[in-house]
């Protein structure tokens, strides 16, 4: 038989869709070995250190926001605001955020808040310098300053997961420890999701999330005097965003951004990533669920002093998005089981 005939008797069709079902098997295989699993924790890492009324440093059990307990329900214990610091090698920076913070807290929240920073294993000694910080500088003895330390770098996602998953607080907000943001913009934030999260049933709560948005200033001296390849990636970022599905936001990446309790119990068990690109994927899963998002305008300056690796970070984020938007469609990813 020659193989003009050969060909000649071949079933198109059924060769199309053969080699369709090996690329898809292929390609569902692939994204399944680049897919995200965030670790468990060891036990050291579910204990809080904080400072107490005599200056000593005390440990506690953290409380777990998905664990129903008799007094746990969507407007949180005592505490109002909860804010969640992802914190790696911040020694030089932090100072000036908690400085900010603390202050605002203090001036309009009385006693109802907390921090709790994610020391995502530094090496500079960021644990004991925020305590010491709490005791000396801010005088904070009620453990309303809070360190979480991780024993080993997860990255920026992981970090502010495994805060979130343990506030106290009505509203969680994370925050990142290089104050680039104007704190008291939490406001806006809480009064947005305020506004969202209210039903005609007085006692229930709808989830919801305000998002702190730099969109506004695009055409500002603060993004037009960055280098010209910071920019270049940004947009390149941001066009992939919108191709692989998130139309409607116009700032993913701010790390500024608040969630009331029922938003946080439906989407940070259930977040995989634990890289740069988390923010995303936190948006991927919001939009899945439906649940309720504003930005919002806020006030933002660049810091110097970025753990971020421009050339390698913007690669991985490229390909985790990737991952994270196919791994979804194949049902590697679950939205309705923890991880």
């Amino acid at each position: 038989m020659t193989l003009e005939s050969i060909i000649d008797n071949l079933d198109w069709k059924t060769v199309l869709v053969t080699v369709t079902i090996g690329l898809l098997g292929s390609l569902y295989m692939l994204i399944y070995f680049l897919s995200h699993k965030p670790r468990a924790p060891h036990a050291e890492e579910l204990q809080y250190m904080t400072i107490n009324s005599s200056g000593e440093v005390v440990r506690g059990q953290l409380p777990s926001i998905t664990s129903p307990t008799s007094d746990e329900d969507e407007n949180g214990k005592d505490i109002l605001l909860s804010v969640v610091v992802p914190s790696y090698n911040e020694t030089e920076r932090i100072f000036r955020m908690l400085n900010e913070a603390i202050k605002y807290l203090n001036e309009s929240m009385s006693n109802r808040w907390e921090i709790l920073i994610v020391d995502d294993g530094s090496k500079d000694g960021t644990t004991e310098y925020c305590l010491k910080l709490a005791e000396e500088d801010f005088k904070l003895t009620k453990g309303e300053l809070r360190v979480l330390k991780l024993l080993e770098n997860r990255g920026k996602g992981g970090a502010v997961r495994e805060g979130m998953l343990h506030i106290r607080g009505r509203y969680g907000l994370f925050a990142d420890a290089d104050g680039a943001s104007k704190f008291s913009d939490v406001e806006k934030l809480i009064a947005s999701v305020k506004n969202m999260e209210k039903t005609k049933d007085q006692n229930a709560i709808l989830p919801a999330i305000a998002l702190g948005s730099r969109a506004h200033m695009v055409n500002t001296e603060a993004v037009i005097k960055r280098s010209f390849v910071r920019n270049c990636l940004m947009y390149g970022f941001h066009g992939l965003v919108y191709i692989f599905g998130i139309h409607s936001i116009k700032d993913t990446q701010c790390g500024f951004k608040l969630f009331n309790r029922k938003a946080i119990k439906d989407i940070f068990p259930y977040l995989h990533t634990e890289g740069w690109i988390f923010d995303v994927e936190i948006l991927i899963l919001a939009i899945r669920k439906n649940i309720r998002i504003f930005e919002i305008p806020i006030s933002w300056h660049e810091v110097s002093g970025s753990k971020m690796d421009l050339a390698i970070d913007s690669i991985m984020m490229a390909k985790d998005l990737v991952v994270i938007r196919l791994a979804y469609f194949f049902g590697i990813y679950n939205d309705t089981k923890e991880v």
